[in-house]
């Protein structure tokens, strides 16, 4: 017999002298053949190293066993981003586990001809990464194909979506800042309009101010002019805080922050900074460390996000974990279940945060040990 590539159900039928619809019903699995014919099939099969068409058999399970996976964000990096990096390996490991392939693609304009691409593929079911506008999810609507959203918030009541609790991220920073005796606070917050630097920020101040020590608004000019006129610090008897917003959330942006201000540091104005992620923190601590301000026995600092270069920067950073790796996994499962028309699926799966401690906050009885 004549050696080929890929043999066609039809040669396959005929090597084990049977009907065409035979060998695609033992091949499938669906429908009735005697344990005569079966074994004439896959022997058949064997032989051949027969495998059936990956577009034959989506066109009869109406399925095609992949999944898109769209990251809408505007500003590099976005794959190789520390947070959705790790959530995008997840899901594709967590896709290889269900028999899932993955078509990836990235958006910047938030516009409709990423999910346009992926409906030419026929995808299975899509998972939305970061924010989008309104009028994205209306247009994925109209195609009734499954779909989650993942670091991403919505009031839309039948969007399911995968996020970790910010707020109480960011509570649980100014816990941990304030016990250690700090009540002097810079803030670092990254894009206002991101949902994630946004609620870190809000929850940071709110458990500040329920300890006593007020939140300074927002400043609505750039950061150093905001902050020579005072605009964002509010000042008690307990404690003060300053907020500096960075519109972007990069380490070059952390350290542009800090370039300008480092000399209140020196002069002991602050004794703690908090920034909404930790690229924005290790920025900031790099130009504090050269400037000769010692971190954490003069100024602790903190991030948010945990990755892996707060664990390897020295000192090492204290930070607020995100369950990337849950959020990344579970995208697929739900989504898995979604596909397969399963009824009941949360529409909000939130991830708790926890604290971090490492190098970068030591408190004041830990130093004196």
């Amino acid at each position: 017999m004549e050696t080929k590539l890929n043999y066609s159900l039809r040669e396959l039928a005929q090597l084990a002298g049977v009907s065409k619809s035979t060998a695609s019903r033992v091949i499938s699995g669906n429908g009735y053949a005697s344990p005569d014919v079966r074994e004439r099939v896959l022997k058949a099969a064997e032989k051949l190293h027969y495998r059936p068409s990956a577009v034959a058999r989506a066109m009869v399970a109406k399925r095609t066993h992949n999944i898109g996976v769209i990251v809408f964000r505007d500003k590099l990096p976005i794959v190789s981003h520390t947070l959705y990096g790790k959530i995008i390996d997840e899901i594709l490991m967590a896709a290889e586990g269900l028999g899932y392939s993955i078509f990836l693609k990235t958006d910047r304009e938030m516009s409709f001809r990423s999910m346009d691409y992926m409906l030419e593929q026929r995808v299975d079911g899509l998972i939305l990464v970061s924010r989008l506008r309104k009028n994205v999810i209306d247009y994925v609507k109209k195609f009734n194909i499954p779909y989650v959203m993942v670091n991403g918030s919505t009031e839309d009541p039948d969007v399911v979506h995968l996020v970790s609790n910010d707020e109480v991220g960011g509570e649980r920073a100014a816990e941990h800042l304030y016990a250690c005796g700090h009540r002097r606070f810079w803030i670092n917050a990254g894009p206002g309009e991101h949902r994630s630097h946004s609620l870190r920020l809000s929850g940071f101040c709110r458990r500040l101010e329920q300890l006593g020590i007020p939140c300074g608004a927002e400043p609505d000019q750039e950061p150093d002019d905001s902050i020579r006129n005072g605009k964002d610090s509010v000042r008690n008897d307990e404690g003060y805080v300053r907020i500096a917003k960075s519109p972007e959330s990069s380490f070059d942006f952390g350290r542009k922050l800090m370039e300008k201000h480092y000399e209140e540091f020196r002069r002991g104005g602050y004794s703690a900074l908090f920034s909404t992620n930790d690229m924005l923190a290790l920025g900031a601590m790099k130009v504090l460390l050269e400037h000769g301000v010692s971190v954490p026995e003069e100024v602790a600092v903190m991030g948010y996000d945990n990755t892996d270069p707060a664990r390897m920067y020295h000192p090492s950073l204290t930070t607020v974990s995100v369950d990337a790796a849950g959020i990344g996994r579970d995208a697929v499962a739900i989504l898995d279940k979604l596909i397969g028309g399963e009824e009941g699926v949360p529409r909000l799966i939130e991830y708790e945060s926890e604290v971090i401690v490492r190098q970068s906050t030591k408190c004041k009885e830990d130093m004196q040990e």
